[in-house]
């Protein structure tokens, strides 16, 4: 051993100098202590921390390991969300080159289009809920059955043009023009993302990416010109699923796309429309509207509303939950993806409301390709706005058939022949051809006979020809097939009401109401249901028109007219002053007698003047109506029988010149009793001068309150309003029925209201 001092000396030069290591690994120090003593040392430190730990389980090394591996996985799905969204050349990163694939300024590897069909599926994964359309009304379905079979069929009017707000998206650069020496600016990496954001929407199928993308985008770009917007007047789109796609794509590949969300494409725009008319219904029915779906009211809580009230409400809300994305339809054949570029310039002057330009356009491409679906079909569309345009009929017939020569020819695809033909049948029905419209149906259900919506608007057109016995048959096939499509079991159940089945239609009419379908939504299915449950007697009638009421279709429980003006003084009793016409009641009421002596003189059975009524009001008894005026037209025949009574009448347009109303007698046998109904319309008031009255037992019900006629005076009262009526006296009553006008409809409103 050494001097202690020394060594203490010696050590702490050893710390304050670095020491110098040999070959041998000894230190020149003159310490005698090695670096291999050191590091056997610390190794046994090492061995014997590692027996405490493991002893005494100071470390969960299964909780450490279950967290590394973990750890690997997330930072793998990171790798491959980012990587997967930026990375365009398959190299694993993000770089110049990448860029210039995804501006087009340089082919993607084929090798790239069978892995994009793994990120793309995964893009339309995520389902996001469609947004509420903005209704109209649909509530108005864009159905054809919006006509009033279950009333007679107000005049069709001529139709409105639809102003269309013009889209201001940029259009896709063309790829083949692209230069791959020209430098990248900010607008071109915009344009870009865009175009990135239609790559990743455009393919539909997984199965369709063995094609190029770019062959695919412009597949899907051609659907773009559709006839969206050239919509009936009376039609309400449903939805538009199209946005689905781009939403999806933004939350799956995160910010890359989100500056260029608002600047959708005029073609993107184009297809979302084409969506929303190949949709149908509705509204929306009324709707179809819509959509633009329509605001859903809540239900009164106060009221006890029954539970299949709740479920049928329910139905309604969550619908618009329930929508399965439609596979884009392709409306470009191969030939018609040849000249894409001329349609697209053709249509662009159309969208931008040139109609003629737009129709010289396509006549031009037609003249020059005859065979081209697409452009004929563009053609028909022009001819069709320009009729809105110029409100002619001449040239909409011309529409029409161009719209047939579009499916006459040879290589039409299958998506454009049944946008063509249902609007050919929509455009139909608008010009009262109802005949050829159910022609056009019948053509398309022989086409695509398993579409049950075709079938159902085949249907509707029989009803609308009166035919109610080929509708049920076509009804009983839908049901067979898809015994709880909504649109099918309403229609069918309003088709055994019309036959007097009242029992029978209520569960079609109930259940299909609560299904919530498109179509189904719809006033007069509401109307008709509780009118069934009121002959059988259920009280729960009145639940179901409360619902109608929250749901928009009547004014009131009370007051269920279904063709209405807003705003209109509504109240079941009227008195002659509040009326505004008491010179007319002042004549009635003077001139009684006469009305009465020429209602007597043609009252003999054996002329036959006096028809029995015809509209299924009565539970029992006899009923006959004489009529004077029919929807503002006097029946001259008529009057000759009575012409005192008619002179006394030409004085009084309100009566005479109302197109919703009637004048007549009206005589009623004893034993007869008439249901609770409603008339039509709010859009007039009806006034009774009675002439005949037997002392006891002739009774009118509006709403809650009773009254009794009297010979030579009149009542008047809102038959908009539910009313009834009982005649358990012993002989006739005889009374004489006036319909005017409701006071607070101006001249312009009275002039152009179409009849009823």
């Amino acid at each position: 051993m050494g001097d202690p001092c020394t060594e203490s000396n010696s050590m702490a030069e050893s710390d304050s100098k670095p020491p110098s290591a040999s070959k041998n690994g000894k230190g020149e120090g003159g310490s005698g202590h090695s670096f291999f003593t050191w590091f056997m040392v610390l190794a046994l430190l090492g061995v014997w921390t590692s027996v405490a730990v493991v002893w005494f389980e100071l470390v969960d090394y299964d909780d450490v390991l279950a967290r590394a591996k973990e750890f690997r996985y997330n930072i793998s799905e990171v790798l491959q969300g980012k990587l997967g969204a930026y990375d365009a050349d398959g190299d694993g990163d993000f770089d110049v080159e990448d860029a210039k694939v995804l501006l087009g300024l340089k082919e993607k590897p084929s090798i790239l289009v069978e892995r994009r069909a793994e990120p793309e599926s995964l893009v339309e994964e995520p389902e996001a809920e469609p947004e509420p359309e903005v209704v109209e009304e649909m509530i108005q379905p864009s159905h054809a059955e919006e006509a009033a079979w279950p009333f007679p069929d107000p005049v069709e009017e001529e139709p409105v043009v639809l102003e269309e707000v013009e889209p201001e998206g940029e259009e896709e650069p063309v790829e083949d023009e692209a230069a791959p020496e020209i430098e990248i600016s900010e607008e071109q990496v915009e344009e870009a993302q865009v175009d990135w954001e239609s790559e990743l929407e455009g393919e539909p199928e997984v199965a369709e990416a063995e094609e190029s993308a770019p062959a695919e985008e412009d597949e899907d770009d051609s659907l773009s010109e559709d006839a969206g917007e050239n919509q009936d007047t009376a039609s309400v789109p449903e939805g538009d699923d199209d946005e689905d796609h781009t939403e999806d794509a933004i939350d799956t590949i995160g910010e890359i796309v989100e500056e260029a969300v608002p600047e959708e494409t005029e073609e993107e725009l184009d297809h979302e429309e084409l969506l929303e008319v190949d949709q149908g219904d509705e509204p929306t029915r009324e709707d179809e509207n819509p959509q633009e779906a329509e605001e859903e009211p809540a239900p009164a809580e106060d009221q006890p509303v029954e539970k299949v009230l709740v479920t049928a409400e329910a139905a309604q809300e969550q619908k618009p939950k329930e929508k399965v994305k439609k596979k884009k339809p392709k409306l470009l054949n191969k030939f018609d993806k040849t000249i894409k570029a001329e349609i697209d310039a053709a249509e662009k002057l159309r969208k931008k409301g040139k109609v003629e330009e737009a129709l010289r356009a396509f006549e031009s491409l037609v003249q020059r390709y005859p065979q081209s679906p697409r452009s004929r079909y563009g053609k028909a569309q022009s001819e069709d706005d320009l009729a809105e345009k110029v409100r002619s009929n001449e040239v909409l017939l011309k529409a029409i058939n161009t719209y047939r020569e579009v499916a006459e020819l040879p290589d039409p695809p299958a998506d454009l022949v049944k946008t063509t033909l249902k609007r050919r049948a929509e455009r139909q029905q608008f010009l009262g051809r109802m005949r050829g419209a159910l022609a056009t149906l019948e053509w398309l259900v022989q086409l695509f006979p398993e579409d049950i919506s075709l079938k159902n608007d085949l249907g509707v057109g029989f009803l609308l020809m009166g035919d109610n016995k080929n509708a049920k048959r076509v009804y009983e096939e839908v049901l067979a097939v898809a015994p709880n499509d909504g649109f099918a079991k309403v229609h069918y159940g309003f088709i055994l009401k019309s036959d007097n089945m009242i029992a029978e239609s209520i569960p079609f009419l109930r259940e299909g109401l609560q299904t919530g379908d498109p179509g189904t939504d719809d006033g007069r299915f509401y109307f008709h249901l509780g009118d069934a449950l009121q002959r059988v007697g259920d009280s729960s009638a009145y639940e179901w028109y409360e619902l109608g009421h929250q749901r928009g279709h009547f004014a009131s429980v009370w007051q269920r007219s279904l063709y209405n003006v807003d705003g209109l003084k509504a109240q079941p009793w009227w008195t002659p002053r509040e009326t505004t016409y008491t010179d007319l009641v002042k004549t009635l009421e003077k001139n009684w007698k006469t009305i009465r002596d020429e209602a007597l003189s043609v009252m003999d059975p054996s002329r036959g003047l006096f028809v029995p009524e015809d509209e299924n009001l009565r539970e029992k008894g006899q009923w006959g109506q004489f009529t004077l005026w029919q929807q503002g037209k006097k029946v001259e025949k008529s009057c000759r029988s009575v012409p005192k009574t008619c002179a006394l009448l030409d004085r009084y347009p309100e009566a005479t010149g109302c197109k919703r109303g009637q004048i007549k007698y009206s005589v009623m046998q004893p034993g007869t009793h008439v249901w609770p109904h409603t008339g039509p319309t709010n859009c007039r008031l009806r006034m009774h001068l009675g002439l005949v009255i037997p002392a006891n037992g002739c009774q009118i019900r509006c709403t809650n309150q009773t009254r009794a006629w009297e010979e030579g005076k009149v009542l008047i009262f809102d038959d908009s309003f539910e009313h009834e009526v009982w005649q358990d006296a012993s002989s006739y009553r005889l009374i004489f029925i006036v319909d005017v006008w409701h006071p607070e409809l101006t001249q312009y409103q009275r002039q152009t209201l179409s009849p009823i």
